[in-house]
């Protein structure tokens, strides 16, 4: 699977920050980079932690970037990490963001770097898993850090690298994820010209990419459903 294709997608879509004269700069540091994408998520996901306490992994993400020389804003929506990098040259100001928190899901498989992580989940003693693909996204975005942070003097304009928490809902009775972000302006100083996202797809063939205009799995709109049933057995509810 060459992981550098996704990669790439996530530094391409900042075209608006620098020309195409840098795609070959920018496959060799993909290149350069990719073994460490591996390590980085395979880290994150035998370490999973769920939405709002995402401490740890908050920590790893905070290192790296402070490591790239970022400006680091940290405690954003309880969780969240937030990396700026500046480049040479004037221009908008992009962000790139992330999903970091795990599930309550019990991992079973035999991987060398599965999850054993367990908690008390709705007072039920479960495990904790990476089974939405955070792992990923976390890893991707800290190479695509790693890259653009090589590549200063070509970038005109600013990147604002936001690593989500409570993706997948904050617990009962807390504030969190994207909605707190906003809240407290993570789109703000400086404020953000466009964002981009992606999420990996198990149903996809490896080192493909698909993509579309306008927004997608973005959680724009909801409904709910209520419904009123008769007792029944399980075999025959109808």
């Amino acid at each position: 699977m060459k992981k550098t294709i996704i990669l790439s997608l996530s530094l391409f879509i900042t075209g608006i920050s620098f020309g195409q004269k840098n795609d070959k700069k920018i496959k060799m540091l993909s290149d350069q980079v990719e073994q460490k994408v591996i390590e980085w998520r395979r880290h994150v996901h035998q370490n999973p932690e769920l939405s709002n306490r995402e401490f740890k992994t908050a920590k790893y993400i905070e290192s790296h970037l402070r490591a790239l020389g970022m400006t680091v804003q940290t405690g954003v929506a309880k969780t969240g990490v937030v990396g700026i990098l500046k480049g040479e040259k004037p221009g908008k100001v992009v962000a790139l963001r992330a999903d970091i928190d795990a599930l309550p899901v019990t991992e079973r498989n035999e991987l060398l770097f599965k999850s054993n992580v367990t908690t008390t989940y709705n007072g039920k003693e479960t495990g904790v898993m990476h089974a939405c693909g955070h792992d990923s996204h976390v890893a991707i975005l800290m190479g695509v850090a790693e890259v653009l942070s090589q590549m200063k003097s070509d970038i005109h304009g600013t990147i604002k690298f936001i690593f989500q928490p409570a993706e997948e809902g904050a617990p009962k009775g807390e504030e969190g994820g994207a909605e707190l972000m906003v809240k407290e302006g993570v789109l703000k100083n400086p404020d953000v010209d466009a964002i981009f996202g992606l999420h990996i797809a198990a149903g996809l063939d490896a080192g493909k990419i698909t993509y579309k205009s306008g927004g997608i799995m973005a959680a724009a709109q909801s409904y709910q459903i209520n419904v009123k049933g008769k007792q029944a057995h399980g075999s025959r509810p109808w």
